[in-house]
């Protein structure tokens, strides 16, 4: 590996630990944390973490509320300079806001296998049709990106089942209603029961699948 090659990935996960940040402070108000950052010239100019769920907007994912701050702070919707960071692989909709912004480059950590729109279920930025191509970067980080959103989702197993009052350790009873619908309020019992279809991660990480993000 040459120096280059070592400074941008030592670079690289400098900018991913600040994404995780965020996804931190998604996690300290109630939502699956997801946490974005964008940079210009190796500069943050933005920050967002997920928050669909307080703010009452499905499209208020980390990588948006990042855009959008960017936008604002450089006066400007097209970032043809600018670089994104994110926790989670981004969805279609994220993925064409990413576009539609001109980004130079994405870098993500966890691989998302159920709503991936980088390469896990289609991959958007390989799409020759379209007028846009950004660089994407994987697996950055992408284990500890996936263990916040493991203790995340055991944590709100765990407190489902302290409300419930079930505490008799059986599987069945434990994961009573994990298949619920969490996009009907029912909790985040179901982004819960997900975490126990594992597939093999193929950069490293712990793959997470689950419904919110």
């Amino acid at each position: 590996m040459s120096q280059g090659e070592l400074d941008r990935e030592t670079f690289d996960r400098i900018l991913m630990r600040q994404a995780l940040d965020q996804a931190h402070n998604a996690w300290a108000v109630g939502e699956v944390p997801v946490g974005a950052v964008v940079v210009l010239d190796g500069r943050v100019v933005a920050t967002g973490f997920n928050q669909p769920i307080g703010s009452h907007d499905p499209t208020a994912h980390a990588e948006i509320q990042a855009l959008r701050a960017a936008g604002h702070y450089l006066g400007n919707y097209r970032l043809p300079s600018c670089e994104l960071y994110v926790t989670l692989e981004p969805c279609a909709m994220c993925a064409g806001a990413i576009m539609h912004a001109r980004l130079r480059r994405l870098v993500y950590a966890a691989r998302d296998p159920k709503t991936g729109a980088a390469g896990s279920v289609l991959d958007l930025f390989a799409e020759a049709r379209l007028n846009h191509h950004t660089e994407v970067v994987a697996g950055v980080m992408a284990d500890e990106a996936s263990a916040v959103l493991s203790e995340f989702f055991a944590s709100r197993r765990l407190s489902t089942v302290a409300v419930s009052g079930d505490h008799s350790g059986s599987s069945g009873d434990r994961h009573a209603g994990a298949d619920r619908d969490p996009t009907r309020g029912a909790g985040l019992a179901g982004e819960a029961s997900e975490l126990e279809a594992q597939v093999p991660p193929p950069i490293g990480g712990i793959e997470v699948r689950f419904d919110d993000e």
